[in-house]
C-alpha cells in the first residue's frame, strides 16, 4: 500500500474584517473548487457538500447519536489527511501575521499574507 500524495500548497486565500466563522468566509468568498480536488474540512464545516461535492468532514456526536464504530473509523480517516491541512496552518503562523492582532494598513494585510504564503510555496517546492 502506497502513501497518497497530498498537495501542501496554499492555493486560495480570503479575509474577512473581525472575528467570522471559517464557513461564512468560504461562502462569502465564492471560491470555486475543482470537483477533482478533495476538499477536507473540519467539523465546523457542516453543508459544504453543497457547495463541493467531493468533501469529507468528520461525523459529529450527539447525546442522543452516539457515533458508530464505523463512523469512528471515518472520523479517524479524516483526521488523518486534515492533519496535513493543521501543519500548513502552523507553519504560516510562525510569520506571527496571524498570531497577533495586525496593527499595519489593512489594505496591505492581504498582500503580505500571500507573500507569506508564496514564501512557504518556494520553500516546500526545494
Amino acid at each position: 500500500m502506497g502513501r497518497r500524495y497530498f498537495d501542501k500548497r496554499v492555493i486560495c486565500t480570503y479575509f474577512g474584517n473581525g472575528k467570522q466563522h471559517d464557513f461564512k468566509l468560504f461562502k462569502e468568498s465564492k471560491t470555486h473548487i475543482s470537483p477533482y480536488i478533495k476538499c477536507i474540512t473540519d467539523s465546523g464545516y457542516l453543508g459544504i457538500n453543497k457547495y463541493h461535492t467531493n468533501s469529507a468532514h468528520p461525523k459529529k456526536r450527539s447525546k442522543k447519536n452516539p457515533l458508530s464504530i464505523e463512523d469512528k473509523v471515518f472520523n479517524r480517516l479524516v483526521s488523518r489527511q486534515r492533519v496535513f491541512n493543521e501543519n500548513v496552518i502552523c507553519i504560516i503562523k510562525r510569520f506571527k501575521i496571524m498570531a497577533d492582532k495586525y496593527r499595519n494598513r489593512h489594505k496591505r494585510f492581504s498582500i503580505r499574507f500571500n507573500l507569506i504564503a508564496g514564501i512557504y510555496n518556494f520553500e516546500i517546492n526545494m
